[in-house]
């Protein structure tokens, strides 16, 4: 079993967006309606999900997360392809899917 994804995306065959944050944190704060729009935009074609680290500790362990928020991609293979640390605005995430091939 993948420890990296919450049970249920592990199995979708999908490129997947996981940030992980706190939901006091400023920036988190900031991305939250961003990743709420991009979830919409890019409804099934991309798994977005916000972890919140406090919830989901061993998540937040097997990926190696040191600060937040961290953003980290990963395409439909479930291989991490890129990973940010900090805020990260609309278009930089929609550049990042445009690499992987998303469109």
């Amino acid at each position: 079993m993948d420890r990296r994804f919450p049970k249920e995306m592990a199995q979708v065959p999908l490129p997947k967006l996981l940030d992980f944050g706190r939901g006091q944190c400023i920036p988190c704060k900031k991305m939250a309606p961003i990743l709420k729009e991009l979830s919409e935009e890019y409804k099934g074609r991309v798994i977005i999900k916000i972890i919140e680290i406090y919830e989901e500790q061993e998540l937040s362990r097997a990926n190696k997360i040191r600060l937040i928020p961290t953003q980290i991609f990963f395409d439909s293979k479930n291989q991490e392809v890129f990973r940010h640390e900090g805020f990260m605005d609309k278009e930089q995430i929609k550049k990042v899917f445009d690499k992987m091939g998303v469109k």
